[in-house]
């Protein structure tokens, strides 16, 4: 047996306890042994032997000990990254053999922003929870405005439905686009707007705004008045909020800025329609996005194919896909 397997053998194999990870994980998150302790429900002494215990297996510090509390060193970041993955990996194995043992039971996590929330995923859940209702579908609210993707680099959740920018290539996730998601000017069924059958843009510059408190959104209006040597519209209203912006515009006064997604599953509920304009701007189209090589569970495949029918049923398809309907935009080997 070589050196490193003997190693492994003497010093890993044998000696390390994931408990004692999962300790050393609290303590850093709650940044005090005694806090540590008391979410543990364990005493403060049998923390600090806990960690005394890594410490001397590994042979390096992993805590810097202040009268702040404590702080993880490099060596612990670097331990607790991949510490990360074996606990997300035994979650996935734990959840794979319920669901073997019982194919009714299970949960999927999402991760997605206020406009995936307001279109696509309602429908999805809809289906997918009719088909399998013993399974838990956990929603976890993510950045849109940032797409920086915490929530499924940190493993928090399986999956993230985002509409994307094309240009998108971090080399470490899997994005499958879905259909092109194409943004319309949107008005309340009470508006005079929609009795138009003819508008030019120029028209609308005056009009009562409500703006999406995006950088992406703004810089698609603005883009779109622009190219036609318009100034951008005064904004009356910011809010991210679906559910505020589709009252506002029930009222008939406001119009604004939404995808063809959101038009398409809120149109009837709150009376909305899309006015005859081409805003002529570059599109972002909707995709499902994972870790690249991390093994999902088979209930969120089972979710995944529900995302992809839901969006077959409707949505335009991205330029470019074939076969299944399915692109992928990946980097890197």
């Amino acid at each position: 047996m070589g050196a490193p397997s003997q190693q492994w053998e003497d010093r890993i194999g044998r000696r390390l306890k994931l408990r004692d990870l999962h300790i050393l994980a609290s303590v850093v998150r709650w940044g005090s042994m005694a806090k540590a302790a008391s979410h543990l429900a364990m005493s403060q002494p049998a923390v600090s032997e806990s960690i005394g215990n890594l410490e001397g297996l590994l042979r390096v510090r992993l805590l810097d000990r202040s009268s702040r509390g404590v702080e993880p060193t490099l060596y612990a970041k670097a331990l607790l990254r991949r510490a990360d993955i074996v606990f997300d990996e035994l979650r996935q194995a734990v959840g794979e053999l319920e669901h073997l043992a019982d194919r009714t039971v299970g949960e999927v996590r999402v991760a997605c922003g206020d406009t995936m929330a307001a279109g696509l995923l309602p429908e999805v859940i809809d289906r997918f929870t009719r088909r399998h209702p013993g399974i838990v579908v956990r929603v976890v609210q993510a950045n849109a405005d940032t797409l920086d993707f915490r929530e499924l680099r940190e493993r928090q959740v399986d999956l993230a439905l985002a509409r994307i920018s094309t240009s998108v290539t971090d080399g470490d996730l899997d994005i499958e686009v879905l259909l092109e998601d194409r943004h319309r000017i949107v008005a309340g069924m009470h508006s005079p707007w929609v009795r138009r059958r003819k508008m030019a843009l120029s028209e609308l510059v005056d009009e009562p705004w409500v703006f999406a408190a995006n950088h992406f959104i703004r810089e698609l209006i603005a883009d779109a008045f622009a190219s036609q040597g318009l100034p951008m519209p005064q904004e009356r209203v910011s809010a991210n909020s679906i559910l505020l912006r589709n009252q506002l515009l029930a009222t008939g006064r406001f119009l604004t800025v939404l995808p063809d997604s959101v038009l398409h599953f809120n149109a009837r509920h709150w009376g909305l329609k899309a006015l005859p304009i081409e805003l002529g701007v570059k599109l972002r189209p909707a995709a499902i996005v994972t870790l690249k090589g991390r093994t999902l569970s088979a209930v969120a495949g089972f979710f995944i194919e529900h995302v992809r029918a839901v969006a077959q049923t409707w949505g335009p398809p991205a330029r470019g896909q074939q076969g299944d309907g399915r692109r992928r935009m990946t980097s890197g080997p």
